[in-house]
């Protein structure tokens, strides 16, 4: 509710942004779906950059301002290992992916998608006694 309050504070292109990145300004489906999918990308965009960074660091060194040379500090990858650690982790993103975005409900939990009642609370709120 932030996020979709901050956006739709934007004059003129708020209600618009509101509407591709959620769906609404309701909490649906559609919403619902967007915000995990969104939650799901984020770390591994994360970690995509992080061994993107990584790798540069390995090739290229790390750069100082005294300008010393660091190639004989750079630990250079083994080219099999290397690819053969690229090639799974990109069959293991394939999965996940298809995964989160063909079949979003499959590990869902059912609760996530009751229409909301203000009168009754939820089953997994409610107290033991």
């Amino acid at each position: 509710t932030v996020i979709t309050n901050l956006f739709s504070a934007i004059p003129k292109i708020g209600s618009s942004i509101v509407a591709v990145l959620w769906g609404g300004d309701c909490v649906c489906d559609a919403t619902l779906k967007r915000f995990f999918a969104l939650h799901f990308l984020m770390p591994f965009i994360f970690l995509v950059l992080l061994m993107v960074h990584v790798g540069f660091l390995h090739t290229t060194g790390s750069s100082n301002p005294l300008g010393m040379d660091t190639s004989t500090q750079t630990v250079p990858f083994y080219p099999y290992y290397f690819y053969k650690d690229l090639l799974g982790i990109g069959w293991y993103m394939v999965i996940l992916f298809t995964i989160a975005m063909c079949f979003p409900d499959l590990f869902a939990d059912p609760e996530n998608f009751i229409r909301a009642d203000p009168v009754k609370t939820p089953l997994h709120i409610q107290p033991e006694w």
